[in-house]
């Protein structure tokens, strides 16, 4: 099959190339893929830490080419996507059937492609605040992946959304049309305390958010942009006076349980037009290295997808 591979000698580590077709275990199925959607984590940390040849990608989108021998998961024929840790970067793929949702007939695979990580991310998160109807809900780091299907949850869930961006002028219409009430700059600039916190960015506005989160509120940390220290003052966590029953939680997608079924709802929302998958860039998967230096960059606020042909 071909794959982008990893190649340190290549430009962005990457280069098209022949890889072995994956051996499915019996609870895994056989998917060709369509397309992939890819993230600034994989990319970050995975492309400079995986061995010459590895095939890298969480987030594919395809068409199940051999059903899992155990019997689970959907039957040869079906529209899918999938999560896992690697593998999505290539033709075929090998997946666990509890990390499969069904699309749609019809759907555009480029698009559902992006919903295993940031959209199941993004509702995983929100879950952990508890009923959202009226509650103040920030989200940090709003205009990337999860963020923005963060804000779009989160606004279907009933809460006041508030989004931060570092340039709300020229963020922030985006960001109200997915359903931001307000934009801030950060948890600094918050006038009240609030009852949630998805955050994307750690760092400062991981210890600024915290601190502002009202009795049982919860902040919910997803998110390293920031790729700098989370120092708490004394006394951070401490009840008294102010401080009582907050939590500071986080979680590991791929250890969560019943993802199958989140994936196919998102995929159909997605799919329908209810939520919208906010593509920055999108191309043949020839033209990875492009889209790979633009997220890093941080110069494209959403998604890439890569359409395999």
């Amino acid at each position: 099959m071909r794959a982008l591979v990893v190649d340190p000698s290549a430009p962005g580590r990457l280069r098209l190339d022949e890889a072995p077709d994956p051996e499915p275990a019996p609870h895994q199925a056989l998917v060709r893929v369509a397309a992939t959607s890819l993230n600034f984590g994989e990319l970050k940390h995975g492309l400079s830490e995986a061995p010459a040849g590895a095939v890298l990608g969480w987030d594919a989108a395809g068409i199940v080419e051999r059903a899992a021998a155990d019997g689970s998961g959907p039957a040869v024929g079906t529209p899918v996507i999938t999560l896992a840790p690697d593998g999505a970067w290539a033709q075929l793929r090998a997946v666990d059937t509890d990390l499969i949702g069904t699309v749609p007939a019809g759907a555009d695979l480029g698009l559902v492609s992006t919903v295993p990580v940031a959209a199941t991310s993004a509702l995983r998160a929100l879950q952990r605040l508890g009923p959202l109807l009226g509650k103040r809900v920030l989200i940090t780091g709003a205009t990337g992946g999860v963020g923005r299907y963060a804000v779009q949850l989160a606004r279907r869930g009933g809460a006041h959304v508030i989004a931060s961006t570092a340039d709300p002028r020229t963020h922030g219409d985006s960001l109200r049309a997915l359903g931001a009430h307000d934009i801030v700059t950060g948890p600094e600039a918050l006038t009240e305390a609030v009852h949630g916190i998805i955050d994307m960015v750690g760092g400062k506005h991981l210890v600024e958010g915290y601190a502002r989160l009202a009795e049982h509120g919860t902040l919910v940390s997803v998110g390293r942009a920031a790729q700098e220290p989370d120092t708490f003052p004394v006394g951070a966590f401490s009840g008294a006076p102010t401080g009582h029953d907050r939590a500071l939680v986080s979680f590991f997608l791929l250890r969560c349980t019943g993802l199958a079924p989140d994936l196919t709802l998102l995929a159909g929302l997605v799919a329908s037009g209810e939520l919208d998958a906010q593509i920055a860039w999108r191309g043949p998967w020839g033209k990875a290295t492009e889209a790979a230096e633009l997220l890093l960059d941080r110069r494209l606020h959403g998604k890439a997808v890569l359409d395999l042909s």
